[in-house]
């Protein structure tokens, strides 16, 4: 496979596992009371909104007119996240962020294998910038999550 098929592909499957976290933090937010965690949710949900956005521009950028542009139907992010739908319904605040955390679990290793491919350097770049700040957003919903234990 070219280079630019694998990065394509890489890109690909980042932007499905970011726009499973944008819908599993939307359906987060609608199942927590607390202002302050909705908040985090939607902030979390319009990061992945971003992320998946400019992914999606690099991916046209290198010639690719239709990159990625929904959730996963199968995976380990989207089993993951598909818990987040039973932990709302029972609005139990502990629940929904250990399911969060457990879908964040997915994104930080999506980013991790992205990051030991051989990717062009200012794609590789984004995606650190990305692979970072998903690493921060898993350790504070980690961190929220332990809080309520």
């Amino acid at each position: 496979m070219s280079l630019q098929k694998e990065t394509i592909s890489t890109l690909n499957d980042l932007i499905e596992t970011l726009k499973d976290g944008q819908e599993g933090f939307r359906q987060s937010a609608e199942g927590v009371d607390d202002p302050q965690l909705k908040s985090v949710f939607d902030e979390y949900s319009l990061q992945r909104s971003r992320f998946a956005g400019e992914l999606q521009s690099e991916v046209r950028g290198m010639g690719e007119p239709d990159p990625e542009n929904s959730s996963s139907v199968a995976g380990s992010m989207h089993r993951a996240w598909i818990n987040v739908k039973s932990a709302v319904t029972s609005r139990d605040r502990h629940a929904i962020l250990a399911e969060a955390e457990r879908g964040e679990d997915s994104a930080v290793s999506a980013y991790k294998g992205a990051m030991e491919k051989d990717l062009p350097a200012p794609i590789k770049s984004i995606v650190a910038r990305q692979a970072t700040q998903v690493k921060e957003a898993h350790d504070r919903i980690r961190s929220l999550r332990d809080a309520t234990a």
